[in-house]
């Protein structure tokens, strides 16, 4: 039988976890993709209040690909400690988007952050913010709402800025639905959201290695100064530009020129 842990604070239910749900409808793959989106923009300056830490511990350097070791995050993905925070502050950001939900494509499947993807944790992926940022999400359409963390990048879809985790989604109501209109909210960033980081353009999805290749000799020239590879996905193959010092302004500047006749083009932050 599932389960489905919730908390009244405030004023308001926020789901602290979901535990033993069976998977009703497959889910929304982060390969999905469409023809030239608009890149989605970083998070704007934040001047109201300051980001506060998850841990004082600086981030792990990113790999190649922009994978990063392991980053510990609380069991479930939040905390009593995340909910009573959000339930007792203001959040510092906050913006309104589509979101859709995705799962594990494989056991043992890693998440951006390093861990192994949990189907029943309450986090989910966005392109920008920090990894470990504390948000909410609420489901403009039933009211729904629930605490949760950034520990993945995505969603590689034109149009959407978040991909939940199946308990999220279920948390939210858009497991069925597959897709609702959202508005997250940012309550803590191990990082700041106005400067810093490492920033790259990700490109895909490409049908094959050798269309990835090309693309990637013709991005080689256009930018020299930057470093740009290609690797596999999920049945599909991309290509990554990073800038010199992965520097978000010249990342940001890339997004904003790019035309191309393959694959889209995502500012993505790596840490």
């Amino acid at each position: 039988m599932s389960r489905v842990e919730t908390r009244v604070m405030d004023g308001r239910t926020w789901v602290a976890g979901v535990f033993g749900m069976a998977l009703l409808a497959a889910g929304c793959g982060h390969h999905q993709t469409a023809r030239m989106p608009a890149p989605q923009a970083a998070p704007p300056e934040v001047t109201a209040q300051q980001s506060e830490p998850v841990t004082p511990t600086p981030a792990p350097a990113a790999t190649e690909t922009g994978r990063i070791a392991a980053m510990p995050m609380p069991d479930g993905g939040v905390s009593d400690d995340d909910l009573q925070y959000v339930s007792s502050h203001d959040p510092i950001y906050s913006f309104e988007g589509d979101a859709t939900w995705y799962r594990s494509p494989y056991k043992g499947r890693r998440a951006a952050n390093g861990e192994v993807f949990d189907d029943d944790a309450m986090t989910a992926a966005n392109r920008t913010l920090p990894m470990g940022t504390l948000i909410s999400v609420t489901n403009l359409k039933t009211g729904q709402v629930a605490a949760m963390r950034i520990n993945d990048r995505g969603p590689f879809s034109p149009g959407k800025i978040i991909d939940l985790s199946p308990a999220s989604a279920k948390a939210v109501g858009i497991y069925r639905s597959g897709t609702a209109r959202v508005r997250i909210e940012v309550y803590r960033s191990p990082k700041p959201l106005d400067h810093g980081g490492r920033w790259c353009v990700q490109i895909g999805a490409l049908s094959s290695e050798r269309e990835a290749e090309k693309l990637k000799k013709q991005l080689l020239r256009r930018y020299p100064e930057s470093h740009v590879i290609d690797f596999p996905g999920e049945k599909s193959y991309w290509v990554r530009i990073r800038p010199e010092g992965d520097d978000r302004r010249e990342a940001e500047a890339i997004a904003r020129h790019l035309r191309l006749t393959e694959g889209d083009a995502y500012l993505t932050r790596l840490d």
